[in-house]
């Protein structure tokens, strides 16, 4: 490349040292950004271009695939489940020895009445609702179905009445499993999720963040940092500058195809003043969801309240209601009555094994803190050596990485206190809580809430998070326990007791018993 004469503009002192490269950076800089506001130019052009009027049927087009995938494999899961449920409700009958006279046909119209309920229910809308919403809707749904199949067909048998009941009892836990099943897949092949467009401060975490919930129901595919700079693809690396025409255009060209992808479009809460994100309104997205920070606020299914010009959020505390109290306490004694007969000979055979492997009691006594900071006594079946505590203190002054890990997380992954073979399959497997199923049946516990802990974990929380915390009965099994259980520490567990307290519903405890089950079965997060 030939040598380029640079004259002095004045800028720098002639004869200077190196003044002339100075100025032929600053000459660079400037031939640079003319370049990129060109090229900025053409592809604002190229997205005009391809975002008009018809991106609202290309969407559509694009989007349709997708939705059929799910619907389908929705109803091929719901089918299944409510032919199960038929099926274990003639079996319960049949023990009882009142088994109804259903033929075929009746057996095709009960699953298609459930089946329609379910459609009308929103179970295979076009943007997925999250779990607890949904299994809120099966819940609805099967009540319709029993109340139309009593209507129609009822008063003709009370054992046809019966059988219905059972079945569509049976299909909401069936029905929630199968479509776990389903997700599951329909996630790893990435059709799960309404593909979403996160525009504004922060919109990259946001993002991360809705990839890391997949169950939510939006899948993130480009971000949006300003309206200028256009949509980067998500999770891949950030465009460069083209460097030609035909480089601008290639950006313009996946631009384009990721906006006419989208369903939803997220503003992030960085993001407050409307004209800011009044641009994303002016494209067909299916929505336009104003995220909002709000962590004092109920956030699963949130009611809003018109207040002239202002919209106002109405913040209940559902789970300090009396008639709610009551209906969760109605909840608990249907659980723990039949649990206690049922498991009650297996708590006796694990304690046996517990006295085998350690001689001394089976069973001990731990004080926890309680609802309104009581101190509870808590029944447990014995996983530890008699001297846990002195063991514990010596591991922890020998092992730096593990009293490390101690004061994170309250918990060892590898606990010299454990006794070996039976006390580490009852911890992980959580059947050294199964006598607690006593502690709320005295009403002490409930079923589902934030764990009682000991003081000294109690004690590492702040002291507005240990009041709210002390406000609701401590319970069997938790949100916790069916996400990160022992992998989450002191702000995880905060994060999500405080979740489950300021959004509680009796779908929110029915939801967590179903997923307490696999989570015991696969010990998930156990230590």
């Amino acid at each position: 490349m030939p040598d380029v004469d640079v004259v002095n503009t004045g800028l720098l002192p002639a004869g200077a040292p190196g003044w002339k490269d100075r100025v032929q950076e600053r000459v660079q800089e400037r031939l640079q950004e003319r370049l990129q506001e060109r090229l900025q130019e053409r592809l604002q052009e190229r997205l005009q271009e391809r975002v008009g009027p018809a991106r609202s049927r290309r969407s559509e087009a694009t989007a349709w695939p997708r939705r059929l995938i799910v619907a389908g494999a929705l109803l091929g899961g719901d089918a299944a489940a409510v032919l199960a449920a038929c099926g274990a409700s003639l079996l319960v009958m049949a023990a009882a020895g009142a088994l109804p006279g259903l033929g075929p046909a009746t057996l095709l119209g009960w699953c298609a009445l459930q089946i329609g309920t379910l459609t009308l229910c929103g179970l295979y809308e076009p943007i997925e609702a999250e779990p607890i919403e949904r299994l809120r809707r099966r819940g609805l749904a099967a009540a319709f179905a029993f109340g139309a199949a009593v209507l129609v067909g009822g008063g003709s048998s009370p054992w046809l009445s019966t059988a219905a009941g059972l079945a569509a009892l049976l299909s909401i836990p069936l029905g929630h499993y199968a479509e776990g099943f389903v997700r599951a897949r329909l996630v790893r092949r990435g059709v799960w999720g309404a593909a979403t467009i996160v525009y504004g401060e922060g919109a990259a975490d946001l993002a991360r963040s809705l990839a890391a919930r997949p169950e939510l129901g939006l899948r993130p595919i480009g971000i949006v940092r300003e309206p200028a700079d256009g949509v980067e693809p998500f999770r891949t690396a950030p465009l460069g500058p083209a460097q030609d025409q035909g480089g601008a255009e290639h950006m313009a060209e996946r631009m384009a195809d990721l906006l006419a992808t989208a369903e939803v479009a997220i503003c992030t809460p960085g993001e407050r003043e409307p004209a800011r994100f009044a641009w994303l309104t002016r494209h067909p997205f299916r929505q336009v969801i104003v995220a909002h920070q709000a962590p004092e606020v109920e956030t699963v299914r949130l009611q809003t309240r018109c207040l002239g010009p202002v919209v106002g959020l109405v913040v209940r505390r559902a789970i300090f209601l009396p008639h709610n109290l009551r209906l969760k306490r109605a909840l608990d004694l249907a659980v723990t009555l039949p649990a206690l007969i049922l498991f009650a000979p297996l708590i006796g055979m694990l304690a046996l094994a517990v006295k085998l492997a350690d001689p001394g009691p089976a069973f001990y006594v731990q004080p926890r803190v309680g609802r309104d900071g009581r101190t509870i006594r808590v029944y447990k079946l014995r996983s530890m050596f008699r001297d846990a505590e002195a063991r514990l203190a010596d591991h922890l002054a020998a092992d730096e990485g593990a009293r490390r890990e101690w004061e994170r997380f309250c918990k060892l992954r590898n606990d010299p206190r454990v006794l070996p073979g039976i006390g580490g399959f009852i911890r992980r497997t959580s059947l050294d809580e199964l006598p607690q199923l006593l502690n709320v049946l005295r009403g002490d516990m409930s079923v589902v809430g934030p764990r009682p802990f000991p003081a000294y974990h109690t004690e590492r929380f702040g002291p507005t998070f240990q009041a709210l915390r002390a406000s609701v009965p401590p319970g069997l099994t938790g949100l916790w326990q069916i996400s990160a259980r022992s992998d989450g520490d002191l702000a995880v567990q905060e994060q999500q007791d405080s979740f489950y307290i300021r959004n509680w519903s009796i779908w929110i405890d029915l939801y967590i018993l179903l997923e307490t089950v696999p989570a015991v079965l696969t010990a998930k997060g156990a230590r």
